[in-house]
């Protein structure tokens, strides 16, 4: 079953917040610097809908927007988010499940991979890789770990939290690095916050 925020929606973002301060927002709004204008863009897994209104910060009007989201919950929050004159598709989904016609400029993956095992994660990248087009950006940020031991234990309970009320079924972070090399993208920026626990990676698809 896919792990779906609905419980979660009301108090997520306040939640993040108490955690971690604003490091989960810096590190998704710092990608979205990188986001050509007039951009066809798939967001999968926005959550609330936040990352809407800073993307109409920087590109007021012109962008293509396909934002994806399994809880109802969120996507009602999302659709209520001031998005300028940009165009903005709301679809209530687990993104593997979605047929889109390939050709984005533009992937997001805001904190998508950590939510799954590994299966999943396979079929969620190689249905996303398949939508962006070649030289397009995937913009990708999640956890990692670098070897500190209060990254495990906030890492352990982040899971064991998310897994009890939302039903996420991972209980370790997937290697997506590997995934990336191994489909042919290259890195172009990368930036970590956090104490290095979150990673902000801009990748380039390559063919």
């Amino acid at each position: 079953m896919a792990a779906n925020y609905n419980n979660s929606a009301w108090f997520y973002d306040r939640l993040s917040r108490i955690v971690y301060g604003k490091a989960l927002i810096n590190a998704q709004v710092y990608l979205l610097g990188f986001i050509p204008p007039k951009s066809k863009i798939l967001i999968a897994g926005g959550g609330t809908g936040w990352i809407l209104e800073e993307l109409t910060k920087i590109h007021p009007s012109g962008l293509d927007i396909t934002y994806v989201e399994i809880s109802a919950n969120m996507t009602e929050l999302s659709q209520k988010r001031q998005t300028g004159q940009n165009t903005v598709a709301f679809v209530n989904d687990a993104v593997e499940n979605v047929e889109l016609t390939a050709g984005f400029d533009v992937v997001i993956t805001p904190f998508l991979f950590d939510n799954f095992v590994d299966k999943t994660v396979d079929n969620v990248f190689n249905h996303l890789h398949n939508l962006l087009k070649p030289e397009g950006l995937w913009l990708n940020v999640d956890f990692q770990l670098t070897g500190q031991w209060w990254q495990n234990v906030m890492l352990r309970s982040m899971f064991i939290f998310f897994r009890l009320l939302c039903g996420i079924e991972a209980s370790k972070l997937p290697a997506i690095e590997k995934r990336f090399s191994t489909a042919g993208y290259s890195v172009i920026d990368n930036k970590t916050f956090f104490g290095d626990f979150i990673v902000a990676r801009v990748y380039r698809k390559l063919s």
